[in-house]
């Protein structure tokens, strides 16, 4: 089989000369999938000291040393999400990536997305029962073709259940500015109907997203499942905008 594969990537590469979905470059192993390693390697990853809530990078140790370990600004507010983490920051080769993989069409990076998301949040999901992703609503759902969010949470080793659903289509939270994006997705989703409902009440939950800018998605979807008798709800992301500078 690897000389098989060696061959084949040796004719796709010449016959072909597919570009790598990121950075563009023809993969000289095209059988690998539609991003070269050499960008699965220089994704930039988080790396503690996190806050303990939001995972955003703190400045030091030493922000993390006073109190329960979150950031001053997640110690002034209370979120229905216990902690969130994510891979890394939304910018450069893991944008590029996301970016391939929710509107390129690449499905097959949910695989490499999802593992090194499994690995970047493993003491969030360590525990948890359940996996529950972010839902699209149909409409969206049908242009796509698929759910990214659930394409990730398949990796996770976590059981997965949709027990959410989106009553109302919503703007992308990527068009507005941050202050209006918790009044966009408000109300927007609920527990699946009746007759494919899940039974969240008593569970450790964690929700699964593409990407997390202000937290609005998340917390509209970590109140539904608490007002359902979640008894922790958690949060992972394949990426993450950096809530700062903070100085």
């Amino acid at each position: 089989m690897p000389a098989l594969l060696r061959l084949a990537d040796g004719v796709l590469s010449v016959v072909l000369a597919p570009p790598c979905a990121a950075c563009g470059t023809p993969l000289s192993q095209p059988t690998r999938g539609p991003v070269c390693q050499e960008c699965w390697d220089s994704i930039a990853r988080f790396a503690p000291p996190l806050c303990n809530h939001c995972g955003d990078p703190l400045l030091s140790w030493r922000e993390n040393s006073d109190g329960d370990g979150r950031c001053a600004r997640c110690r002034q507010q209370s979120s229905p999400v216990t902690a969130s983490r994510a891979i890394g920051p939304y910018d450069g080769t893991l944008r590029a990536i996301l970016h391939a993989f929710k509107y390129g069409g690449c499905r097959s990076l949910s695989r490499g997305l999802g593992e090194l998301l499994r690995e970047s949040a493993a003491e969030i999901i360590a525990g948890v029962d359940l996996a529950v992703p972010v839902p699209l609503h149909r409409s969206r759902h049908r242009a796509r073709g698929f759910n990214q969010a659930r394409e990730l949470a398949k990796h996770l080793g976590v059981p997965l259940a949709d027990a959410l659903r989106r009553t109302r289509a919503t703007a992308s939270q990527t068009d507005l500015p941050a202050e209006a994006r918790h009044g966009n997705v408000r109300g927007a989703f609920a527990l699946r109907r009746w007759m494919s409902r899940v039974n969240v009440e008593g569970l450790r939950v964690v929700l699964v997203d593409d990407v997390s800018t202000t937290g609005a998605t998340i917390e509209a979807c970590a109140m539904v499942l608490r007002a359902a008798g979640a008894a922790d709800v958690s949060a992972v992301t394949a990426a993450r905008v950096v809530s700062r500078p903070r100085e």
